[in-house]
């Protein structure tokens, strides 16, 4: 799971936006994760986002750990993904 932000909504609290990540290749919309793409150690497989598989979650302690980051301009590229991916 990628998380993408955690807005404060005035009515909702924080809700955290997060995507899935997948190590399955075949997904012809998935944005593919590269090494140098990662803030941190990478994770080891190849990766892809998957972005039509959005998770908003109410609680940070549903983050249980954090394996690695994406640096911020791939965390734009998957936000801009995202948004184009749901909204046509």
């Amino acid at each position: 799971m990628l998380v993408l932000g955690a807005p404060q909504l005035p009515n909702h609290g924080t809700q955290i936006i997060t995507a899935l990540i997948s190590t399955k290749t075949y997904h012809e919309e998935s944005f593919r994760l590269r090494d140098d793409d990662y803030e941190g150690q990478p994770l080891g497989e190849r990766s892809h986002v998957l972005p039509w598989s959005l998770i908003t979650l109410n609680n940070a302690a549903d983050v249980e750990h954090r394996l690695t980051a994406l640096v911020d301009e791939r965390i734009e590229d998957v936000t801009n993904q995202v948004i184009d991916y749901v909204s046509p």
